[in-house]
């Protein structure tokens, strides 16, 4: 999640309306390969973050102007970053210069795999379909963009530059809670539920104990799975859980959030024009 929403951005294409190209799957993640200033690189593809991230040695590399600082919000605390001009990216066919982009400390990233991160300013740009059976990832311009396949419609709002969508959660004793969940492509997992939601429905994970990592720290978690997740009028059966022993991955009262686990059993199409996202079963 990040403060501040997500920048203007303006892109251009060649005369076809949409564009495919290959993405690589790092343990859930979907990487996609980025041309700037001449120079490849491996983004991150994250509906969790609200501006268009670099490495800071990548955004001193490419010459960008600081345009002042902000600041990440995560699952365990914050963190600050500088924010730059938006320098020019080439995906496939299309190019696309987002009006801002910010830059973590190298520390902060974690993984040096990971050169940078397309959210939101991204997703509004363009309609993102991901299939990672195929493993590509498709651009189309919203204006020229009709969907007439048969997969499932979900509608989607959004906090700030969050994508949330609601859903019912299958108890161990057959209830069905219906709340709302965040949509984070960046995480790996599959359910992140807060302690919050845990606790007021008694969830018992049987799991060891483990970590959630991202901006600002960790936060202790127990795996699982919940006995079913249901989006419109799709079921997912027993989807991989990680329950929050302290603080949550979204604010309540989002229940948490769902990640790369539950969504890459599906070819996904994120329609922010719309605010819809289509879901197609591999």
């Amino acid at each position: 999640m990040l403060l501040g929403g997500g920048a203007l951005s303006v892109f251009s294409s060649e005369s076809s309306n949409k564009v495919t190209v290959p993405i690589e799957l790092r343990r859930g993640h979907v990487m996609v390969p980025v041309k700037a200033g001449g120079t490849n690189f491996s983004f991150l593809l994250d509906t969790g973050y609200g501006m268009t991230m670099l490495r800071a040695d990548h955004a001193a590399s490419l010459g960008l102007q600081r345009r002042g600082s902000m600041t990440i919000v995560g699952i365990a605390g914050e963190a600050p970053a500088d924010v730059f001009e938006g320098p020019a990216f080439e995906i496939g066919g299309k190019s696309w210069k987002p009006r801002r982009v910010a830059a973590l400390a190298t520390s902060e990233g974690r993984s040096r795999r990971r050169d940078g991160i397309l959210g939101s300013a991204f997703f509004r740009s363009f309609v993102v379909e991901i299939d990672p059976k195929a493993k590509t990832l498709t651009l189309h311009e919203p204006a020229q963009f009709k969907y007439s396949g048969s997969g499932e419609i979900v509608p989607l709002r959004f906090q700030g530059s969050t994508p949330i969508v609601s859903a019912l959660v299958v108890l161990t004793n057959g209830t069905e809670v219906k709340t709302d969940f965040e949509i984070d492509t960046g995480c790996t997992g599959g359910l992140c539920i807060g302690k919050h939601f845990v606790e007021a429905h008694e969830l018992v994970p049987t799991g060891r104990e483990s970590e959630r990592r991202g901006v600002g720290g960790g936060a202790r978690t127990r795996s699982g799975y919940v006995p079913g997740l249901r989006l419109g009028k799709l079921t997912i059966d027993k989807p991989l859980a990680d329950f929050f022993l302290e603080g949550s991955p979204a604010d309540p009262p989002l229940a948490g959030h769902i990640g790369a686990d539950v969504l890459n059993e599906f070819r996904v199409i994120f329609d922010y024009s719309r605010k819809q996202m289509i879901l197609e079963k591999l």
